[in-house]
């Protein structure tokens, strides 16, 4: 009997669903390890990742023909040995467009606003202006990375009348996004930016994309947001040009190393907000992954199809 795991604790009508469409396979399902390991290395089908994963489904004598990741990003998988086994990998790209949009938003208008500053002035009772005067309605924005989530966020944008600047590898344009540059011409679109956005994941080409030099060519008044992954920084020199004001202020959720440590100046900062890597958590996580993908694909793979949804290429890392 042929065998699908899914490392994740799902809803029981979800389970139902799946196993209506593999009848004759065995569907195991749980996030603890107890449940799926004596599994894994006889399944052909995998879906989430987990710590440990590796010693049971990339094994020589291991069954696995997909594994369907529970995370947009895969930077963090074995790409390697998954690459060496020929197997489909395929990510969960678009799940996260309206949560991570939300945050993005979120930590631009908090620091545009300062509410960030405010929230804490409540918390010591202070009553003070804090200098705010700045908002957010017709500046510019760069979202450097204009996948589903850059699309989302462009499309909000405009309803704040922004203009719209984006980067993307083909240049092609998007819905919503006013210019569009290629990667080389980043240093054309960072000095017309109020706002610089980063949604790219972590690749060879993006990996410390953003260091002393960009932030130079950014306006002293700009803002940086970082929801991709905290390497395609340089963190000490964000540090330096926020310390300067070089620039004006950064959201960041994400870091060079996670948990960020309690000794980074970034937690003292008052032009910094900090979130905990959250910014794709919602309520809507399993059903979008489960129903706009997984199941989609996993009819697809039954059919004897190559899975067709966010079907990773590994020689690009996404």
């Amino acid at each position: 009997m042929k065998k699908m795991v899914i490392t994740r604790n799902i809803e029981p009508h979800y389970r139902e669903q799946i196993q209506a469409i593999i009848p004759d396979w065995e569907l195991i399902a749980g996030k603890d390890k107890h449940i799926w390991q004596d599994h894994a290395k006889d399944a052909e089908i995998i879906a989430g990742w987990k710590n440990g994963l590796e010693e049971y489904c990339l094994t020589p004598e291991s069954k696995l023909k997909w594994f369907q990741s529970w995370s947009a990003g895969i930077d963090y998988l074995p790409l390697q040995e998954m690459n060496s086994r020929d197997l489909y990998l395929t990510s969960a790209n678009g799940v996260h467009a309206y949560p991570i949009s939300e945050t993005i938003f979120g930590l631009m208008l908090a620091l545009t606003r300062k509410i960030h500053t405010y929230v804490k002035n409540q918390q010591k009772k202070t009553w003070h202006h804090a200098h705010m005067g700045l908002e957010i309605h017709e500046k510019t924005i760069g979202i450097i990375g204009v996948g589903t989530i850059g699309k989302e966020t462009a499309k909000i944008a405009k309803a704040f009348g922004m203009r719209v600047l984006g980067v993307r590898h083909s240049g092609q344009p998007v819905d919503y996004v006013d210019e569009m540059y290629t990667p080389d011409q980043l240093d054309q679109l960072l000095p017309n930016c109020d706002y610089v956005v980063v949604t790219l994941p972590l690749t060879k080409e993006t990996n410390r994309l953003f260091g002393a030099e960009q932030f130079k060519q950014m306006k002293a008044s700009a803002f940086f947001i970082n929801i991709g992954r905290g390497e395609i920084l340089v963190e000490t020199d964000l540090i330096q040009a926020l310390m300067e004001g070089a620039i004006a202020g950064a959201g960041l959720d994400v870091f060079e190393t996670e948990p960020l440590s309690p000794e980074s100046p970034f937690w003292e900062m008052e032009n910094v907000i900090v979130t905990p890597h959250t910014s794709g958590s919602t309520e809507n996580y399993n059903q979008r992954v489960i129903e706009n993908i997984l199941i989609p694909n996993l009819k697809a793979y039954l059919s004897g199809e190559v899975p067709p949804i966010n079907l990773v290429n590994f020689s690009k890392g996404y």
